[in-house]
């Protein structure tokens, strides 16, 4: 399977999901067991009003969705898949006023089980917002 039909697979994954669609999670790149999904600055992101900071809920759904298109993008070419565990790590909060963006790596699958690693950013990468790590179901 080629990097076009990687990239087509995974941004068809994240248009089908709801919540995506409503953090308006925008697939930048996929290929070869890797993703980056830029999620815009919105107001109705903001989980402290006073701080304008995006809420926790919202970064974490942004790391999980990079995950997922990762995996759907990795070689093993898996139909679907789904989170089995994920764990976030917030290193700050996000500066107000400013969209993330997250890359995901698929850094080692068995025939049942895909693990990603993902960091999400705002306007520096190398002050990361928030780390994850997760497995991921491969049904591939």
């Amino acid at each position: 399977m080629d990097d076009e039909t990687r990239n087509r697979i995974a941004r068809q994954f994240i248009e089908a999901i709801p919540f995506a669609h409503a953090l308006d999670l925008r697939l930048e790149r996929a290929g070869e067991g890797e993703a980056e999904i830029v999620m815009p600055w919105s107001e109705a992101l903001v989980g402290d009003p006073h701080s304008g900071v995006i809420h926790g809920g919202a970064v974490s759904s942004l790391l999980d969705t990079a995950c997922g298109a990762a995996v759907l993008s990795h070689p093993s070419q898996p139909p679907t898949t789904a989170t089995l565990d994920l764990r976030i790590d917030y290193m700050r909060g996000a500066t107000p006023g400013q969209g993330l963006r997250a890359k995901a790596v698929c850094y080692h699958a068995t025939r049942s089980v895909v693990f990603v690693r993902a960091t999400a950013w705002d306007e520096d990468p190398d002050r990361p917002v928030a780390s994850a790590a997760g497995a991921f179901t491969n049904t591939g």
